[in-house]
């Protein structure tokens, strides 16, 4: 063990320590001559070998801390192996674009290590005027330090995310009129009518009404998942289940067009693909039918309200 000076070729003077630990010669720079003085080197030179002496290694925990995965690789990591592995596509889609948007550029850069709960908080605060989004946020940088401490990067139970409240959600429920529903209509089939909007488009939402689907799964649905009991999607939210349809559905089942071959109900603009985008003509339609206020899933809001006031079970 020992305290000294490397002269390099150029002239350049370097004050360096060195010691011995589990077999292995370590060495490393203090600073240049010039910079740091004698006193300062031989000062730092004697903190480390003392700590040397105490059964430490502090040059080995520089290099590791440096080699250290950042935030950034995580999130590169936790897409690779648990989202595009174990997440339904939907569900992976939006982890991928909240660690693009939210999480990579407020914390990428830091070590996994050092990421502290006050951190997180000021990240989910900087979010609060979009409070569900905060929170959804929120969930995947608890999963991602989760799978941080599956893989030994953290310590067990250090996850930053506990602890940190998620903002109250005050949950919107919009449900259509009996009028709000003849007037819908009645634009539905004027937009089909005068070429406006196709009838693949003008056919999608009044499945959604008269199905309760959610609206990636119109968007998703198959021919071939039509069946003699409803319509069986075989991969929902919520896993494998048969959605009853009422005649109404099948009648328009029935005369919607179809593309030979085309194996989607709703089809889109390039062939054997589904419609990729709802909400544009949605936004057209609502607007004609003076329902500004109306989302597209408040369709399904208004199937649900609708059957339970006519007496079917939840």
């Amino acid at each position: 063990m020992g305290f000294g000076v490397r002269v390099l070729p150029s002239g350049a003077k370097t004050y360096q320590v060195q010691y011995r630990k589990g077999g292995r010669t370590r060495r490393s720079s203090i600073g240049r001559h010039g910079v740091v003085t004698v006193e300062q080197a031989r000062t730092t030179a004697k903190e480390i070998l003392g700590q040397v002496a105490g059964g430490l290694d502090p040059i080995e925990e520089i290099a590791l801390e440096r080699m250290a995965p950042s935030v950034a690789d995580l999130c590169d990591r936790f897409i690779e192996v648990h989202v595009n592995l174990h997440l339904k596509p939907s569900t992976a889609r939006d982890y991928r674009s909240t660690i693009r948007r939210m999480i990579k550029p407020a914390l990428g850069r830091f070590k996994v290590a050092d990421v502290a709960r006050k951190d997180i908080a000021n990240l989910h605060y900087g979010h609060r005027e979009t409070p569900i989004q905060a929170n959804r946020m929120l969930s995947v940088l608890s999963k991602l330090f989760n799978m941080a401490e599956l893989w030994g990067l953290r310590l067990d139970g250090t996850n930053p995310c506990r602890h940190v409240p998620k903002y109250k959600e005050n949950k919107r429920e919009r449900y259509l009129s009996h009028e709000e529903i003849q007037r819908l209509g009645d634009v539905l089939q004027r937009c089909e009518d005068d070429g406006s909007e196709t009838p693949h488009v003008a056919t999608a939402f009044r499945l959604l009404l008269l199905t309760g689907c959610r609206v990636s799964e119109i968007q998703t649905a198959r021919w071939d998942y039509v069946t003699d009991r409803g319509l069986e999607l075989p991969d929902s939210k919520v896993g494998r289940r048969c959605i009853p349809l009422p005649g109404a559905a099948r009648a328009l089942l029935s005369k919607l067009p179809r593309t030979a071959g085309h194996p989607y109900i709703i089809e889109g603009r390039f062939p054997d693909a589904p419609i990729t985008d709802l909400q544009r003509p949605w936004r057209r339609i609502r607007s004609k039918a003076g329902l500004d206020d109306v989302r597209i899933h408040d369709l399904r809001h208004t199937y649900a309200s609708v059957a339970v006031s006519g007496g079917m079970p939840i």
